[in-house]
């Protein structure tokens, strides 16, 4: 699956010192474009911090991704 990231939104707090949450946008699709898949993936200060370059935020969006495929919702 090829990923993309599409933009990197940051929300503040109200100081606008400190980044309280990410949104990573992207889209993906597979080899011969018959799955297309999009949206963003929010993730935390923490969990931004050290994986600020594309290559490794593709890598946190490939595995939430398929977290989310994964999912049966039976813990809904």
């Amino acid at each position: 699956m090829n990923i993309t990231i599409t933009s990197v939104s940051m929300n503040y707090d109200v100081d606008g010192q400190e980044i309280e949450s990410v949104k990573v946008h992207f889209q993906g699709r597979d080899e011969d474009r018959t799955i297309n898949v999009n949206g963003y993936i929010p993730l935390t200060t923490e969990q931004y911090a050290g994986n600020e370059a594309p290559s490794a935020l593709e890598v946190l969006v490939r595995q939430k991704v398929a977290t989310k495929i994964m999912d049966d919702g039976s813990a809904a």
